[in-house]
């Protein structure tokens, strides 16, 4: 999957300027992209290129001009020809999985740190994510993700679900592990 199709799946949903698509990203979940401008702009720049999005500029008053970007119909075909292609597996690697296969070079007081130091950031994340699923569950229609179907909103929040609780068990299996390294002889 590319960055373009999520912003074609955005924009399928509303008209959005390249601001408004960089906070989306940030605050979604669902998807793994920082959002950072490079990425966004160059990708709405492509896509306008190709003509599967417009661009309306907006004057304002106070403010620089913003530049709305609405999905065309080429836009509409592109994002259902990829939504129809077989789904990607997901991507398991972990670096801080590399990092435990190899650590017995470290002491066991070095271990144990190094899987602390692991359960604190898992743990962070999935707060986190419980955090942005329970203001979810609070914002107004349409604050946070699409909701234009019972489908889509279960849709979503199942994805939003399923992200916190893979936080959740890699928390267990870490602390599962630390203990059980504890135990050894």
């Amino acid at each position: 999957m590319s960055i373009s199709h999520a912003i074609l799946g955005f924009l399928s949903w509303k008209p959005l300027t390249g601001y408004e698509l960089k906070k989306i990203f940030a605050d979604a979940l669902s998807f793994h992209w920082s959002g950072n401008n490079n990425q966004i702009y160059g990708s709405l720049i492509e896509l306008h290129k190709t003509g599967a999005v417009s661009i309306e500029v907006r004057q304002q008053e106070r403010y620089p001009a913003k530049k709305l970007y609405t999905i065309t119909d080429r836009g509409r075909a592109e994002l259902r020809e990829w939504l129809l292609t077989e789904p990607e597996l997901p991507l398991l690697r972990s670096l801080a999985h590399i990092q435990l296969a190899w650590s017995e070079c470290l002491s066991g007081e070095e271990l144990d740190g190094l899987l602390a130091s692991y359960e604190r950031q898992i743990a962070d994340q999935a707060i986190m994510c419980r955090e942005t699923i329970r203001r979810r569950g609070e914002a107004p229609a349409g604050g946070g993700a699409p909701g234009r179907s019972a489908r889509e909103r279960l849709i979503w929040d199942s994805i939003d679900e399923n992200r916190a609780a893979f936080y959740e068990g890699e928390l267990a299996w870490a602390r599962s592990l630390r203990a059980k390294l504890r135990e050894l002889p």
